[in-house]
């Protein structure tokens, strides 16, 4: 619900927005600081939208590092060590 409320809270004052550049106040001061204000009221609507996106799980398609875990083949635990612990015959080193 919250994500919701966020959106149109959002949405808002970009519609206040576009009213002052309808009603021509957009190149007056007073419409110029309206402007500012309301984009930045929009902006963090839209960043509490992102944050609650992120949270939920919406953006993990771009998280790189659970990508890259995801593909590269897993190694069981004693064949690592085995490998690890093997030390070279006195031939190969």
């Amino acid at each position: 619900m919250m994500l919701v409320i966020s959106i149109v809270m959002g949405i808002v004052p970009l519609l206040g927005i576009a009213w002052t550049i309808a009603t021509g106040t957009i190149t007056t001061v007073d419409g110029l600081f309206m402007s500012l204000i309301l984009l930045t009221l929009s902006a963090v609507f839209f960043l509490n939208v992102f944050w609650e996106l992120r949270d939920r799980g919406a953006f993990a398609f771009l998280d790189k590092r659970k990508v890259a875990a995801q593909v590269t083949p897993k190694v069981p635990a004693k064949v690592a060590l085995a490998n690890k612990d093997a030390k070279p015959k006195e031939g190969e080193g």
